[in-house]
């Protein structure tokens, strides 16, 4: 069992900045794939990025490729989201979730999540 908690969320203006963080307790950090994902008001959850257990591999998601970044300290037990160059299409509800395992493209797939944080609301105002 993995609990998630996110924070870092809040009201930034375009073009600005954020840092997210969801800090894990539970089983062993370091053996579960950590994934960010948003949903939009009236939008289906989608995938942001997701980085491995060693935090060697990385995935992102076209939309977000470049001005995203996202770390894991394994020693904290947390997962990092660097969000820059923000436009109001990035405006969401923004998940972390944990899986095992990194391979294949599941690992875009929320469903393939077996643990959620609560969420954390971003909003960019234009």
């Amino acid at each position: 069992q993995v609990q998630l908690v996110e924070s870092g969320g809040g009201l930034v203006q375009a073009g600005g900045s954020l840092r997210l963080s969801c800090a894990a307790s539970g089983r062993p950090f370091s053996v579960y794939t950590m994934g960010w994902f948003r949903q939009a008001p009236l939008k289906e959850r989608e995938f942001v990025t997701a980085i491995s257990g060693s935090g060697g591999s990385t995935d992102y998601a076209d939309s977000v490729k470049g001005r995203f970044t996202i770390s894991r300290d394994n020693a904290k037990n947390t997962v990092y989201l660097e969000l820059n160059s923000l436009i109001p299409e990035d405006t969401a509800v923004y998940y972390c979730a944990a899986r095992l395992g990194f391979a294949g493209t599941s690992r875009r797939r929320f469903s393939d999540y077996n643990y959620w944080g609560q969420g954390t609301q971003v909003t960019v105002s234009s």
